[in-house]
């Protein structure tokens, strides 16, 4: 079995916390330095996944570990030895 990162579901996850904690786009994007929020769109809609770096700071800034923020799912495709 294979161990894979569910994008849609994470960005899910990414828009509900940041909603928690009362951030709009916009704040998001500057807290990280963006010029435009387009990155953090990328990341709700599960069309990009945040990098290593970046998931470090949205989980300092939501108050939560990684895990709360990344969905994985199985799948059933053996690995290969």
């Amino acid at each position: 079995m294979r161990l894979t990162i569910d994008m849609v579901a994470t960005g899910k996850n990414i828009t509900r916390l940041r909603k928690e904690s009362g951030l709009s786009v916009r704040d998001l994007a500057e807290i990280f330095g963006f010029t435009t929020p387009q990155a953090v769109y990328k990341w709700q809609h599960g069309t990009a996944i945040p990098t290593i770096d970046n998931l470090v700071v949205l989980a300092a800034v939501f108050g939560v570990t990684m895990d709360e923020i990344v969905v994985t799912s199985q799948d059933d495709i053996p690995l290969s030895a």
